[in-house]
């Protein structure tokens, strides 16, 4: 059986840079990802400190090869999913841990559809970092020297084909953001430009937070991870309301006038609730994962929407989409798919549809949300674990989730939900009840179990 560590997770390789992470696998990644995609490839990166270095490596992978690397520089991950379609690169590269700590960086790659990878290309690009490519005589006979090896080129307009891209979405059906204060914490990633930008070109107030693009300390206390920063701003700004994103933006949280916090539950209801008005929905269906709020479910259900759940992971959504040639989808982490607008989660996309459905409806966003669903009380813990892989097949957990789950039917309904994170060294403990006391209780006794059993 083969037990060597596999490299991609759900969504790309992720690790601390320099360490679990290091340029000798970007260079591996670069090299390979010519062999398997094609030999023009866009590279794009959020701000962290790492990211030049293993920009750089990445770089020499795929010059090595004979490659030519189109260099976004700082920007959206969606971005780089755009322009690799609207160059007619073979596909495109993001240097970015998303939501992780400043530490940690990451890898991850689109085929030339912009979309992401399938499990058989993942599986070729994983295979290429076990190969050596220098023989051992130390001869590098299969590489192209000299004047045949490739180059690295800047894209001069990388930002602003993306910025007319979004700002079309409203200006196409006539909206404008006249008249709205927005406030906008960039957790000092990918957006610090773009989002700001494109708000102010749709004529709104901007007060913006954490786009400075210091990388060492993106995601800290801050963007969609820690509304803590956005949720004051909104108040003492009189802001209308509040958009946070990750690192890499391809998410985004809403924080509304009163400061409650609008997940992507939420703003998939309001978008799929204005699009049904508007125009319809195929399939009247949406996706969403395993992890959404059952109230979302409910909510669908009553407007007569279906909805598709998959398990966690944006690739997971966007499979089903495709396959069921669906329009909306998205995470409760904010994650969404317009796949009429961009073929990847897109941040800025995700706020501008919201804020589309905000200006049609003259409603505050605590008005909307209000009405499109009722939410379950939920308590989601994070367990730091040693083996995160021992959950699967766990006999002890499995009968202690099923008595809980048991206790809350009997007590007005509810679920449990215990998985290993694809990303971190954490399994997930999530439970919705009727009440928040008992969401808070049963989480806080699994997760107890969970840390006895696994750590």
């Amino acid at each position: 059986m083969d037990t060597r560590k596999r490299f991609f997770g759900t969504d790309g390789v992720r690790g601390v840079a320099n360490l679990s992470l290091t340029c000798q696998m970007a260079f591996s990644l670069g090299s390979t990802a010519v062999q398997v995609l094609g030999p023009t490839l866009v590279i794009g990166r959020d701000t962290r400190i790492s990211g030049s270095m293993l920009e750089a490596a990445l770089v020499a992978g795929i010059t090595s090869q004979g490659g030519h690397a189109l260099l976004a520089g700082v920007i959206p991950t969606p971005a780089v999913a755009l322009l690799t379609r609207e160059l007619g690169a073979d596909g495109g590269v993001v240097i970015s841990a998303s939501h992780n700590p400043p530490e940690y960086n990451g890898i991850k790659f689109f085929n030339a559809e912009g979309y992401k990878l399938s499990p058989e290309l993942e599986d070729r690009l994983e295979a290429g970092l076990c190969v050596a490519c220098v023989q051992d005589d130390g001869s590098r006979t299969s590489l192209p020297t000299g004047i045949d090896v490739g180059t690295a080129e800047p894209i001069s307009d990388a930002h602003e084909r993306y910025l007319r891209h979004a700002v079309h979405i409203l200006e196409r059906d006539g909206l404008s953001l006249t008249g709205l204060t927005i406030a906008v914490d960039c957790g000092n990633g990918a957006a610090h430009y773009t989002t700001p930008e494109a708000l102010r070109r749709l004529h709104a107030k901007v007060v913006v937070i954490n786009d400075e693009a210091d990388g060492s300390v993106i995601n800290v206390h801050s963007g969609s991870t820690d509304l803590g920063q956005l949720t004051q701003l909104v108040k003492h700004s009189g802001a209308d309301l509040g958009l946070a994103h990750d690192g890499d933006a391809d998410r985004v949280i809403a924080v509304s006038a009163s400061g409650a916090e609008i997940d992507g539950d939420y703003i998939e209801a309001i978008c799929a609730l204005d699009r049904k008005a508007t125009r319809g929905i195929p399939g009247n269906t949406v996706v969403s994962t395993v992890m959404c709020n059952i109230g979302f479910i409910e909510a669908m259900k009553e407007a007569g929407l279906q909805v598709v759940q998959t398990p966690v992971g944006d690739t997971q959504v966007l499979t089903t989409m495709l396959s069921g040639g669906y329009a909306i989808g998205g995470e409760q982490s904010g994650h969404m798919i317009f796949i009429e607008h961009n073929s990847t989660g897109d941040g800025l996309v995700t706020a501008l549809m919201l804020l589309a459905a905000l200006q049609r409806s003259g409603k505050s966003l605590d008005t909307l949300a209000a009405e499109s669903m009722k939410k379950y009380p939920q308590t989601l813990i994070n367990v730091q674990v040693a083996d995160a892989e021992r959950l699967e097949g766990h006999t002890a957990l499995a009968e202690a989730t099923a008595e809980a789950e048991a206790e809350l039917q009997a007590g007005g309904g509810g679920r449990v939900l215990i998985r290993a994170s694809g990303t971190e060294p954490l399994v997930r403990v999530m439970v919705e009840a009727a009440d928040r006391d008992t969401a808070e209780r049963i989480a806080q006794y699994l997760a107890g179990r969970v840390k006895a059993e696994l750590t």
